[in-house]
């Protein structure tokens, strides 16, 4: 299939230091398997992106190769300029951030710990630190505290601070939950379908909170199956189809493009893979979550430190299927 890449032609010129993620030729095999193939996509300082598609089309396996858990097959995801390492916590400490579709926060921890666990890679207390238990770790103990009690009041939550998240409504734990990102304080924050779930008024919230995050200098790429909530939200609009881009472009260019209505409406169009192709692809991103899962399960008991720098913003893929 052949990528047809569509942007307004009155859209500004980005300068290079306005680029904060620039994935260049993407691509991710499961084996003998492409999930995605070729995936160009920039994310510029200010502004919203969000990548759309039927289920399947490879978004979360793509969010999954910008942030470490994947390794791209093929390719380089660049960071403001840098190239990404391959270790999620390192992506994390670079400046991105991110969600996941099905809901990561600490159950038995209060909302406030939750969110202190995003600064842990923003901290600079050693372990000797830690158990001396000196002036210089009680004043970093206190500036995360505060820095985490400023994010809880920016979602709305501060009054619940000391409850347990697992006793929060489904809406204000995914709220919480991009509280604990934004601790890590990113340039770039991902959201993998963060309205999942959500009624009318908890999308609106959302949208709203999304542009705050916006306004505070944060870029934002984001995955959603709502598409009045994306088509509202966005600058930009990147449509994936079985792993490749099809179409991108402000929000009435990618409405109007007669493929992405056919993609969704699940009519073939000119070189269009095959269901049995698909059924394929899926088949093998799911073997991998799996693998993800039992890999996550033989290391958790000396996973240390490493899972709380991991747990602000990523964690296991194994519940990933997209």
């Amino acid at each position: 299939m052949t990528t047809d890449t569509t942007t307004k032609d009155t859209a500004p010129a980005t300068a290079p230091g306005d680029v904060v993620l620039d994935a260049r030729g993407v691509t991710m095999r499961f084996g003998g398997l492409t999930a995605v193939r070729s995936v160009d996509l920039t994310v510029n300082k200010g502004e919203i992106v969000g990548l759309i598609g039927p289920n399947g089309a490879g978004k979360t396996t793509f969010f999954n190769c910008l942030t470490g858990l994947y390794i791209p097959t093929e390719g380089e995801v660049r960071y403001k300029g840098t190239v990404l390492p391959s270790k999620s916590f390192k992506v994390t400490a670079a400046g991105i951030a991110r969600t996941f579709q099905n809901i990561r926060l600490f159950g038995n921890m209060t909302v406030l710990e939750n969110v202190l666990v995003g600064r842990h890679t923003r901290t600079k207390e050693g372990l000797w630190s830690a158990l001396l238990r000196g002036p210089g770790f009680h004043r970093a103990e206190a500036a995360s505290k505060a820095r985490a009690m400023e994010l809880l009041e920016f979602i709305g939550l501060e009054a619940k601070a000391e409850h347990l998240a697992r006793n929060l409504p489904y809406g204000e734990q995914r709220k919480l939950e991009i509280a604990r990102a934004l601790a890590s304080e990113p340039g770039l924050l991902l959201l993998d379908e963060p309205t999942a779930g959500m009624n009318p008024q908890e999308t609106r919230t959302t949208e709203e909170l999304v542009f705050a995050i916006r306004d505070m200098g944060i870029a934002v790429l984001v995955i959603e199956h709502d598409m009045r909530f994306i088509f509202n939200l966005c600058d930009r609009v990147a449509v994936l189809v079985q792993g490749e881009k099809l179409v991108e472009g402000d929000s009435e260019t990618v409405q109007g493009d007669e493929r992405v209505v056919a993609a969704y409406l699940g009519e073939p169009f000119e070189g269009a893979p095959g269901d049995e192709e698909a059924a394929e692809v899926a088949a093998a991103e799911a073997g991998a979550a799996r693998s993800g899962a039992a890999g996550s399960g033989a290391a958790a008991g000396s996973a240390g430190t490493g899972s709380a720098e991991n747990a602000g913003t990523t964690g296991d893929a194994s519940k990933e299927n997209d």
